[in-house]
């Protein structure tokens, strides 16, 4: 079996770790990136994907790829299967790297865009190939966590987004197909809605940032870890399910618990007593602990969902499968 190549234009954060996702998935990659230390930040996510991903695997990992940094998009793109935009959210800026990357890459490759917020429509204005380009939005870190959010835009070819799937399982991810395009898409839409509600319990005095944070990952954030929400709910609602919930907590969304549709202002004030509480709660932790202790803790959680073959880990199970009748 011939191995593939992955181009990643950016070496961020994400960037950084769409290269680990796909390198230990047995890809050649070549990532782009101008900024000094990229070799670095990336060499650092991939140690530390190096000691995770293996750990949510039962049977051999891919043999991994080979890694390269290049110094210009052609040469990243040539020849690539899949192309990983991950440059700031600047439309400009993406508007110019998509110009340069069709100037050089296969009509059939992939052109993906990790971006949280565009919509791919916009992202295809004044394109070479629009149908080429689309969203594919992954969560941090990529490594570690399958969703893909993968949108279409008026123009994309759905043998882009069939590729696109295909390929994001192919590499143990769990792509979802976003079947309307909105600003932010699904996820981030759902987390603004949390975050902008944390901001008033702060602003009001209610909850402190480590008291926010307790509140999800000792309680609805572990539910809703393996199960998500709608199911959650329809669980609550006992052997009548989600009928009986919904006519039971229904009215309260009518109740005036929430202040999300009014954000508070991000006035200094606030954005230190944010800061401040931030620090308090985990200045003791370099960065890269805190990476190390989120991915240890993501391990240990997925392993036990696999225990059951249940969300996550049932999507664990199959890739194990894959990647067992691939050897």
């Amino acid at each position: 079996m011939s191995v593939k190549t992955a181009a990643v234009i950016g070496g961020g954060v994400i960037g950084g770790g769409w290269a680990a996702r796909f390198l230990l998935s047995g890809w050649n990659v070549r990532v782009y990136d101008p900024a000094p230390d990229t070799e670095r930040k990336v060499h650092e996510v991939l140690t530390n994907a190096r000691e995770s991903l293996p750990k949510l695997a039962d049977v051999k990992m891919p043999t991994e790829g080979a890694l390269s940094f290049v110094s210009d998009i052609k040469t990243a793109v040539t020849d690539a299967q899949w192309i990983q935009e991950s440059v700031p959210e600047r439309i400009e800026t993406k508007h110019k790297v998509f110009a340069e990357i069709q100037q050089h890459a296969l009509e059939t490759a992939v052109l993906g865009s990790s971006t949280s917020g565009y919509m791919p429509t916009v992202l295809q204005e004044n394109a070479t190939r629009p149908g080429q380009i689309l969203v594919t939005h992954p969560f941090n870190p990529v490594y570690l966590l399958p969703l893909v959010e993968v949108v279409a835009g008026k123009e994309t070819d759905s043998s882009i987004v069939d590729a696109a799937c295909e390929i994001l399982t192919g590499v143990g991810m769990k792509p979802l197909k976003v079947r309307k395009e909105i600003d932010a898409h699904i996820a981030d839409r759902l987390l603004e809605a949390v975050w902008r509600e944390g901001l008033w319990l702060i602003k009001d005095g209610i909850a402190t940032t480590e008291e926010l944070d307790d509140a999800i990952r000792y309680g609805f954030g572990l539910r809703w870890g393996q199960m998500g929400l709608f199911e959650t709910y329809r669980v609550a609602g006992g052997e009548a399910g989600m009928a009986h919930f919904m006519a039971q907590f229904g009215p309260c969304l009518e109740w005036p618990w929430t202040k999300l549709m009014d954000v508070p202002e991000l006035t200094d004030e606030l954005v230190d007593k944010i800061a401040s509480q931030s620090d308090e709660q985990s200045g003791a932790y370099s960065i890269r602990e805190l990476e190390r202790i989120r991915d240890n803790n993501l391990v240990a959680m997925m392993r036990g969902l696999k225990e059951t073959n249940w969300g996550a880990g049932k999507l664990l199970n199959e890739h194990d499968q894959r990647m067992k009748n691939n050897t």
